[in-house]
């Protein structure tokens, strides 16, 4: 499977992380999505569907002769675009007819004839009928990304826990706690991809120790660190 990813426009830098696409596999194929806090509008290319927030991974079966695109969306912006509370669409795929049938099936239709489906979805993302997430939720994903824990950045947002918690949920589908370990692990991944040590990525990405990287990754990833090979430009 040969998996690339594209700039989104400037526009869009506060809404979505990139267009990606995924190549026809010559065979049937399972992969592991990983949990990465973020939400994706994907086509399969032959079902449009909403990826939702993963608390572990997540098996996709790809089909030969299907080549897959998706756009990702920052955590806590796709759920306030489509005016659905994120908690709803947890470790779950939801085909977008469901949520927005007229979007879909007029979106469907024209992806099934694009050459160059990436453009016809990022068309698609600027049409969805809800707004941007509000800030507070955005402050909240960058204090807990550096590391907040929940309470101090509750108390930096002037919310009590309980509004923070609920906020999450609704944002992001887990809890500020949650969102915190995945976007650490999302941290570490990349780390360990470009080759760094299991010691120094725990190091720098302010794990207690190494076994707890371990016990994380195994958790969000199915592997040891080890097992975790470096990147390579295809």
């Amino acid at each position: 499977m040969s998996y690339r990813e594209f700039a989104v426009p400037p526009r869009w830098h506060g809404l979505a992380e990139c267009l990606w696409t995924s190549t026809a596999p010559a065979a049937p194929e399972v992969v592991d999505v990983l949990p990465d806090g973020c939400m994706d509008l994907v086509w399969s290319g032959a079902e449009l569907f909403v990826a939702g927030p993963d608390t572990a991974p997540h098996p996709y079966e790809r089909a030969t002769g299907r080549t897959a695109c998706g756009l990702r969306f920052r955590p806590g912006v796709l759920p306030a675009l489509l005016d659905v509370p994120a908690g709803a669409l947890r470790d779950t795929r939801v085909p977008l007819e469901a949520l927005l049938p007229d979007q879909a099936r007029r979106a469907t239709a024209m992806l099934a004839d694009a050459s160059a489906p990436g453009p016809v979805l990022a068309r698609l993302g600027a049409a969805l009928p809800g707004g941007p997430p509000e800030p507070g939720v955005r402050a909240a994903a960058a204090r807990l990304a550096r590391g907040a824990t929940a309470a101090d950045t509750a108390e930096a947002l002037g919310w009590t826990a309980r509004t923070l918690h609920r906020r999450s949920v609704a944002a992001f589908g887990y809890g500020p706690a949650m969102l915190r370990r995945v976007l650490r692990f999302r941290r570490a991944m990349a780390l360990l991809r470009e080759g760094l040590g299991p010691a120094e990525v725990a190091a720098r990405c302010g794990y207690a120790d190494q076994p707890h990287l371990s016990r994380d990754v195994r958790a969000f990833a199915g592997v040891s660190p080890a097992r975790v090979a470096p990147s390579h430009p295809e």
